[in-house]
């Protein structure tokens, strides 16, 4: 087919990123897609047809993309469409899931796997097999809230019991659900444990990224949540060599929002662009394990990467994201920095640029292992030349606990030659240097 300029995606997965399935496309190198994201985690979570924990966007193949490419994807905007949302830290229902309530859910009445589910009512038992009616949520709130948003997007408050039930009657409604989604809304559980909370929003994706090598359950498509697809007893069962056909697209990072430039990796022909798990907003961290998921409208653009062979996601922060040490240096700082050199006998100071690499492993210490080791391969430096620039010139940052990190650091303009980044970067900082 003929390479688009604007691909808009409206469609979803079943949970499974499927390299050997069909993509929607192809979108122009350079073209734009622009997307009507569904609710993340919650949603899907008390849907156990989807079989992966979340309801991302089908692929989008990217004209010219080949595997050991990579992809850089500018996030134009992104506007939240939710009216409310609920969420909160989950408890899984035993007797309900084989090996994990995230993917493989089973009715606990007529053991249906993967069944289909209709709504009865509201409330955590609202959720009930369609073949024999039993209770078959996988999860329910240890605590949780429902929050709404003001018309602007820019406050959420949580409410009382009262208004809890009203929207939880209207799920779809003021969750703004897409058409083609078919997750449950969550606030149908209408949980109400925090009352008259204030929270600004920051809205980001939870999900961006590109079709793993192997199919992958896309909550699971991350080096923290993929342990659990490790020796699984279900049908996505892998062993722990092939998690490394993961592409972490599934990261969490509250810094991948508007504004904001992430590099993937291309592991399938066409690279898949895919998106979802947008949420309105979140600490670092993630500490509850969830956060405000909410429906939403993105347009990314796209750009193809010829020759830059990289493992795991690569970004590229808006600059008010940056760590202080990180930040490039103000003209001011550079004639400072060149006084103090010259009195010492160095002449030359190194021109450098931000960037982060994503690392990603069972904890947050494997987690960060994988963000110096990424780093250091891309570049072609060693892992203590990495750890000394991210410790004078940057940070180690928690994405989400147990086990989303970045690296970021000061980068000599002369390793982001090496590897074509050098006009990417630039381009993502110039405001700060000119």
């Amino acid at each position: 087919m003929e390479a688009k300029q604007t691909v808009f995606v409206n469609e979803f997965t079943n949970g499974i990123l499927d390299p050997h399935g069909n993509m929607l496309g192809p979108v122009q190198d350079g073209g734009y897609i622009v997307a009507n994201t569904t609710p993340g985690c919650w949603g899907p979570m008390i849907t156990p047809c989807i079989r992966g924990g979340h309801e991302v966007t089908k692929p989008v193949f990217v004209e010219g993309a080949e595997v050991g490419d990579a992809i850089a994807i500018k996030i134009k905007s992104i506007r939240v469409t939710s009216i409310a949302t609920s969420s909160g830290n989950d408890k899984p229902m035993e007797g309900r899931f084989v090996g994990d309530p995230f993917v493989a859910v089973k009715c606990p009445q007529c053991g249906t796997m993967y069944p289909e589910t209709k709504i009865e009512g509201i409330g955590p038992e609202a959720i009930r097999c369609a073949n024999c009616g039993a209770d078959v949520t996988p999860f329910v709130f240890t605590n949780g809230y429902t929050m709404t948003f003001d018309p602007n997007r820019q406050i959420g408050v949580t409410v009382h019991k009262e208004a809890a039930e009203h929207i939880a009657r209207q799920g779809r409604y003021y969750m703004a659900t897409p058409d083609n989604s078919v997750q449950n809304p969550i606030v149908t559980f209408a949980p109400h444990d925090l009352v008259g909370t204030v929270a600004r929003l920051r809205p980001f994706l939870g999900q961006l990224g590109t079709t793993p090598a192997r199919p992958l359950p896309d909550s699971h498509n991350a080096g923290d949540f993929g342990q659990f697809l490790i020796n699984a007893p279900h049908e996505y069962g892998i062993t722990k060599e092939q998690l490394g056909d993961r592409t972490d697209g599934h990261m969490d990072i509250n810094r991948v929002r508007e504004g904001a430039v992430l590099i993937c990796p291309v592991k399938v022909r066409g690279g898949g662009v895919y998106l979802g798990d947008m949420h309105a907003m979140q600490g670092d961290g993630e500490i509850a394990g969830h956060t405000t998921d909410v429906s939403g409208i993105v347009t990314l653009q796209v750009k193809v990467i010829k020759g830059l062979t990289i493992d795991g996601p690569i970004l590229l922060p808006v600059a008010e994201d940056l760590p202080y040490l990180a930040k490039p240096l103000t003209k001011k700082e550079k004639e400072i920095a060149l006084d103090l050199a010259q009195s010492w006998g160095v002449n030359k100071l190194e021109e450098s640029l931000p960037i982060s690499f994503v690392g990603t492993g069972a904890n947050l210490n494997e987690a960060t292992e994988n963000g110096l080791q990424r780093a250091a391969k891309t570049l072609g430096i060693s892992v203590p030349e990495v750890m000394n620039r991210a410790t004078i010139t940057g940070a180690i940052e928690i994405g989400r606990h147990p086990g989303v990190i970045t690296v970021t650091f000061l980068c000599p303009v002369r390793y982001l030659d090496k590897i074509s980044l050098t006009s990417l970067v630039y381009d993502q900082y110039r405001d700060l240097l000119e």
